[in-house]
């Protein structure tokens, strides 16, 4: 199709040429300390190159300078940085991305969609692990918040993070290195190189790696008592090339490829004994391997009316995990589980391998409007296609081979091994996306715009899965796991917004809006059609959102200090999230029937004088469920099942009461809180610049909080509270003046808060409660070189 595309317009007369990557301006950067007015940065919000003040959506971009400054290198760094977004570490390599609370409550499940879309470079990221790769050669990072129900379609009920990346440039030759060093025998290295080759091509290349040692240890590892977690051991590049034969044509290709290979996070059960947090009293060698590569394709045809353009790409994602599901050393937890009625306990519950292999395919063409004239669109097509598969291997036993190795898929159904596994699954899901979208704003006054826009959707499931549990996997030949087709699933959904904006001075407006967002429905792999009185059926529902929101975005004092706000109302219905179910192992993904949520953001910078600059964020949200749903907590669950007197595999000895029994233990959910909702989070900073000592030196001190907040819905006091934490931060910068080099110094947490990231509930398993904590203190001391 690009092919095709750039031979139709090749023969198409020229037209004048519109640079598609504009330089784009860091509000943070101070070059001169004699600056007196904030630049205007240039954001890709709703798919066009807009002025952020221009913009009349809730947007937030984070260039390259400030993540440099706070040493934030992958999207769970943006913690506190950007109003209304929480990045909650999640069991093995997941993160819970949410904005205004609206993200994934389905932890470990990778095969639903997540309600914060991830994109680079505007292509569409399918598998959340991904979304844990490091930022390669990065510009800006853009945050879209609220429903992005136009442009962008399924996922982005909460809003979508587009992380924009340097492109190549024609007529230019300049490159620039970085190595880094600090505590923790961090070593991080940067360098990027720009090579113009003839008048019409060009290419650009980068390579970054990122090293420290663990920031954590178990000590209950065999062969060690330091086995080291919370390290980072990451590469990362991209090659991308840049052919313009024509003034209003061009193409761009791309490569990115990110590896990594750790011993995986330090996640602590609550029950750990040792206090300090940094220790875990752990037995199993857990690791964590992610490794992602993107390739993309964009033409651009300048039209005299119109600007076509094709966006193709190809994804594939590799993810192995594997971790210590009970948290603690077999003493302890067979302590914990220690069972008076049948004399035993569980010494462990282990996940040797929780495998994902994910292939996508995603093809856009949009045409948008090139005219100055009071009417501005863009309309577009898109298709998406993937094909997700996991394999999952877990042992819960009271033996004492804790480090037993996962089978392999191929094992007989009759092998000894088999008996041994206390839960497989081998599942493969496929997923057809089409979509077709059109919006336009038309200037009523000089003063006056209205924008409106609609997308259709349609979402097709299918694919094919087994699972077992107590090793009785009903099979009398062949492997132990023999997939199946499952029911299929189609959704359809019509989305869009509608917005009028005021220009009341050509420093200030005002917008309202109203937007309708979703997130398609999916399939339970693992579960039957169900019963009625089952929780997890074969399908779930589509997820949806009506969001009202109205803003302003301001400069005044001769554009040298800016004030945005945004206050908003959500009508939030069917929110996916993981539930058990009162038939064991039957864990899946259910719908909240109805919450409502609602908050005001602050965005504001102000440059005092020429040396001083102060930027400041906050936000408050709050948010409720208003409508009666029984969920099943699986800790409520097994709970009520053992004193029922059917723990763990007496379960099957009286099937009917044993799942009546679980079924006792739900909890209506009408009037808790929503989960990932701190109610106050924010942050504010000073930087100052001055010529001293014969070049530019720059300081900035950072604060940030991240408020508490809940999660899960199930809303238990004594495991889903996520309490507050604030850190603060510290960048200074020397670069001599007329000289290539720079010296800089980030101090991040510097006063050691030991805060937590979250509280996870492991949905699956002996469902232990674990916390993941923040980075401590970092010292990185870096030289960099531009040319």
């Amino acid at each position: 199709m690009l092919l095709l595309s750039a031979s139709v317009v090749a023969l198409a007369p020229s037209a004048a040429h519109a640079a598609e990557n504009e330089p784009v301006d860091d509000p943070t950067a101070v070059t001169e300390p004699q600056s007196s007015e904030l630049s205007e940065v240039i954001v890709t919000a709703e798919r066009r190159s807009v002025g952020l003040q221009k913009a009349p959506i809730a947007v937030t971009a984070v260039t390259a300078e400030t993540l440099a400054q706070g040493n934030i290198t992958n999207v769970t760094g943006l913690n506190g940085v950007v109003p209304g977004l929480v990045v909650a570490r999640s069991g093995g390599g997941e993160l819970m991305v949410a904005i205004r609370g609206i993200g994934s409550e389905t932890p470990e499940n990778t095969n639903t969609q997540p309600g914060v879309s991830y994109h680079v470079d505007g292509v569409y990221i399918f598998n959340s692990i991904a979304a844990s790769a490091a930022f390669i050669d990065v510009a800006q990072v853009e945050v879209l918040r609220g429903p992005q129900g136009t442009m962008f379609g399924q996922g982005s009920t909460g809003g979508t993070i587009n992380v924009v990346t340097n492109q190549p440039e024609l007529g230019a030759y300049g490159g620039a290195l970085s190595v880094g060093v600090g505590n923790y025998g961090l070593t991080k290295t940067s360098a990027a190189l720009n090579i113009p080759l003839g008048d019409t091509f060009a290419i650009r290349g980068a390579v970054q790696t990122y090293r420290h040692e663990g920031y954590a240890y178990a000590t209950g590892v065999e062969g060690t008592d330091h086995y080291d977690l919370d390290e980072a051991d990451e590469m990362g590049w991209k090659v991308s090339a840049l052919w313009a034969p024509r003034d209003n044509l061009s193409i761009t290709l791309s490569a990115i490829s990110y590896d990594s290979d750790t011993n995986g996070p330090a996640q602590k059960n609550i029950l750990d004994p040792e206090t300090d947090p940094r220790i875990l009293s752990q037995d199993y060698p857990g690791k964590s391997v992610v490794e992602t590569d993107l390739y993309s394709a964009t033409l651009k045809w300048d039209l005299p009316w119109a600007t076509f353009k094709s966006i193709s790409s190809y994804q594939k994602l590799y993810s192995m995990q594997a971790w210590d599901s009970d948290g603690l050393t077999a003493d302890l937890f067979y302590d914990l589980t220690y069972d008076p009625r049948i004399f035993t306990g569980t010494a462990y519950d282990h996940v040797p391998l929780w495998q994902s292999d994910t292939e996508s395919y995603t093809q856009e063409f949009n045409l948008a409007s090139q005219t100055d004239g009071p009417f501005q669109w863009i309309g577009g097509v898109v298709y998406l296609k993937s094909e997700n598969s996991q394999y999952v291997v877990e042992y819960r036993d009271d033996d004492d081979n804790i480090t037993r190795a996962a089978i392999p898929k191929d094992t007989p159904f009759d092998d000894p091994a088999v008996a041994s596994v206390t839960y497989a699954e081998l599942s493969s899901i496929k997923r057809e996306s089409w979509a077709a979208y059109f919006q336009g704003s038309y200037n009523l006054t000089d003063q006056l715009t209205l924008t409106a826009g609609l997308r259709y959707n349609r979402d097709e499931y299918s694919g094919a899965s087994d699972s077992y549990s107590g090793g009785v996997t009903g099979l009398t030949s062949g492997a132990h796991l023999q997939p199946t087709a499952r029911p299929g699933l189609t959704t359809e959904e019509v989305t869009g917004k509608a917005s009028l904006n005021y220009q009341f001075k050509p420093t200030s407006m005002v917008y309202a809006s109203y937007t309708r967002g979703y997130k398609p429905g999916g399939l339970n792999s693992a579960s039957d059609s169900g019963t009625d009185w089952q929780s997890i059926k074969a399908t779930f529902a589509t997820e949806t959102v009506d969001a009202f929101e109205v803003g302003s975005k301001n400069r005044f004092l001769d554009n040298s200090l800016q004030l945005n706000a945004a206050a908003f109302l959500y009508n939030y219905s069917d929110m996916q999230f993981l539930e058990e179910d009162p038939v064991l192992f039957y864990e899946g993904t259910s719908n909240a029937p109805s919450a409502e949520i609602y908050g005001l953001e602050l965005e504001g910078s102000w440059l005092a004088t020429s040396n001083w600059r102060f930027d400041g964020t906050l936000s408050f949200t709050e948010g409720q469920f208003d409508e009666d749903y029984f969920a099943l907590d699986p800790v409520s669950a097994t709970q009520a099942q053992s004193n029922a007197g059917y723990p763990g595999y007496l379960f099957w000895s009286n099937f009917y009461n044993a799942a009546l029994a679980r079924d006792s233990a739900r909890s209506n959910i009408n009037g808790n809180d929503v989960p990932k909702i701190p109610g106050r989070q924010g942050s504010i900073s000073t930087t100052y610049s001055d010529k001293i000592a014969g070049g530019l030196v720059t300081a900035k001190l950072e604060y940030v909080y991240r408020g508490e907040y809940i999660y899960r819905l199930f809303n238990e006091a004594s495991t889903d509270i996520v309490p507050a934490y604030s850190t603060v931060n510290l960048f200074l910068r020397y670069e001599p003046e007329a000289a290539k080099w720079n010296l800089s110094l980030t101090g991040s947490n510097l006063f050691d808060e030991e805060g937590l990231n979250s509280r996870f509930s492991d949905p699956y398993g002996s469902a232990q409660v674990s916390d993941t904590y923040i980075a401590p203190r970092q010292w990185i001391a870096s030289i960099g070189y531009k040319f």
